[in-house]
């Protein structure tokens, strides 16, 4: 499919930990080192895709909106949280904006997708553009995992919801040697620098323990995550 795949902003080679440049970019902070993955198998809902989140099985699994496409805020697509899940083939991206110009200042946050993706669109968004995506589904974020969550995260997973997709504890990743890993722990799903609590580049092995506070969880080009504590 050639360079189809997105640099998100204030790209660099892995990504940098909190304090220096957020390993997303955010509101005002346009930051992020790694490309990841995305897929090409459209089924929302299907077992990959639960599979890839830590299986809620708590809500409906009907798509908001397509994987393709630049949709207005307010018109297309309603304020709130939506998940994209298996995206496997590298070259899902998304973005906020806040016009359409299109230039680089109009970018609110930009990720670039491997397995799943949390974002929060805010009232004060004008656009949301997702390109090479799996369709979007929205998420409540107050509902609650019918099953237990998962005690185990796939190393390139992408993002997890603490307490529905993944329980808290303390993880272990091991074998990274290329240095690609990257976690973060975050209290939203905003993708600003504000919304990050922790974050680490990983090389040989992580440990990490995620609160029952936190948010989500995230985690890119790491050895699969388990549970340790």
């Amino acid at each position: 499919m050639g360079m189809k795949k997105k640099i998100v902003l204030g790209a660099a080679v892995g990504f940098v930990v909190i304090a220096a440049v957020s390993a997303n970019s955010g509101d005002g902070d346009k930051s992020d080192g790694k490309s990841s993955y995305a897929s090409a198998d459209r089924k929302a809902g299907s077992d990959d895709a639960k599979s890839g989140s830590g299986g809620d099985k708590s809500e409906k699994r009907e798509v908001a909106f397509s994987g393709d496409g630049t949709f207005e805020v307010g018109k297309d697509v309603k304020p709130g949280t939506y998940r994209t899940t298996g995206n496997t083939d590298g070259m899902c991206y998304w973005e906020r904006a806040k016009d359409a110009s299109g230039e680089m200042d109009s970018l609110i946050a930009n990720d670039n997708v491997t397995g799943t993706s949390y974002v929060t669109v805010v009232a004060g968004d004008k656009l949301f553009k997702s390109t090479d995506c799996e369709d979007w589904e929205a998420v409540d974020e107050k509902a609650k995992g019918t099953g237990s969550p998962a005690t185990s995260a796939k190393g390139d997973g992408g993002m997890y919801r603490v307490g529905v997709d993944l329980a808290p504890g303390t993880y272990k990743s091991t074998g990274n040697t290329d240095g690609m890993c990257y976690w973060e722990r975050a209290k939203d799903a905003q993708h600003s620098l504000n919304s990050i609590r922790a974050n680490d580049n990983v090389t040989g092995s992580g440990i990490v323990t995620i609160s029952a506070d936190d948010a989500y969880f995230k985690t890119t080009g790491c050895k699969d995550w388990k549970k340790t504590a």
